[in-house]
Order: C-alpha cells, then sequence, then structure tokens
C-alpha cells in the first residue's frame, strides 16, 4: 500500500499551535496601550480567585464618545496585532461604555458620567483596600 502524497510522513509536517499569550502578557499590552493613547483613571482590577471569567479587569475612561471610541479601535488593533485570537466587542456604535474581552483580560471603556454611574469597579474590586480607597477618594464624603 503507497503513502498519499498529503498524509504527513514526519512530525516536523505536523500543524503547529499557535503562540498563546498568558493574561499578565495581555494585561501589560492593555495597560501600555491605554497609556499611550491617555486614557484617564486607569484601575486594573486582578480577579483571580473572585471569577472564571477573567484573570484581570481593566476599567478607564475617555473624555468624549470619540476619544472612547479611538482607545477600543486601537486597544483592538494592537490586540489583533500581538496575535490575541478571540476578541469580542460591544457597545462600540455608540462608544458611552465600550466592553472589549480579550479572554483572559476583560476591558471597561466609560465616558466619565457613565462609568460613574455604573461605578462597576467598586463591584468588583470589593475586600480590597487599595481599590475600595481609590474610588472613595473620588466620592464626596456625606
Amino acid at each position: 500500500m503507497a503513502l498519499s502524497a498529503a498524509a504527513p510522513t514526519s512530525p516536523a509536517a505536523a500543524p503547529v499551535s499557535e503562540a498563546r499569550y498568558d493574561a499578565d502578557e495581555i494585561l501589560a499590552l492593555v495597560l501600555a496601550r491605554l497609556d499611550d493613547d491617555k486614557a484617564e483613571d486607569v484601575i486594573s482590577i486582578d480577579l483571580r480567585g473572585k471569577t472564571t471569567i477573567a484573570d484581570h479587569m481593566v476599567v478607564a475612561s475617555g473624555r468624549s464618545q470619540r476619544h472612547v471610541g479611538a482607545l477600543a479601535e486601537h486597544l483592538v488593533e494592537a490586540l489583533k496585532q500581538r496575535g490575541v485570537k478571540g476578541i469580542r466587542v460591544e457597545g462600540q456604535p455608540a462608544c458611552d461604555w465600550v466592553l472589549i474581552d480579550a479572554s483572559d483580560v476583560i476591558v471597561h471603556l466609560f465616558q466619565p458620567e457613565v462609568r460613574s454611574f455604573y461605578n462597576i469597579e467598586k463591584m468588583w474590586a470589593g475586600g480590597r483596600p487599595d481599590a475600595a480607597g481609590a474610588t472613595s477618594a473620588k466620592s464626596p464624603r456625606g
């Protein structure tokens, strides 16, 4: 029985799996890109041990709809260029709140008034004195 030309004849002919970035590498890329694009009030929340949806959450603000849209576009482009697969984006047409799911890192980009209304970083950072202090420092004391 003869082997067909299409059948792999050695281990070297087998397809190579694609490189997968770990959560910390994706987080570093996200934070660097947001810093380059002048995102405001960037907060990174470690979700490990709190949920299985992701390892990190990043919350940041843009100054306007246009700025939030540009932050989202540039971040998605940078993630794709780095080879991150399966990126999902929600909310980009309105750009009040854009969610970018980059697998192990979830990024929320807000306009300031929308961010203060939902205050999601307070919900996810509960129990961490450093994060709670950062969010309460912005609110007026009663």
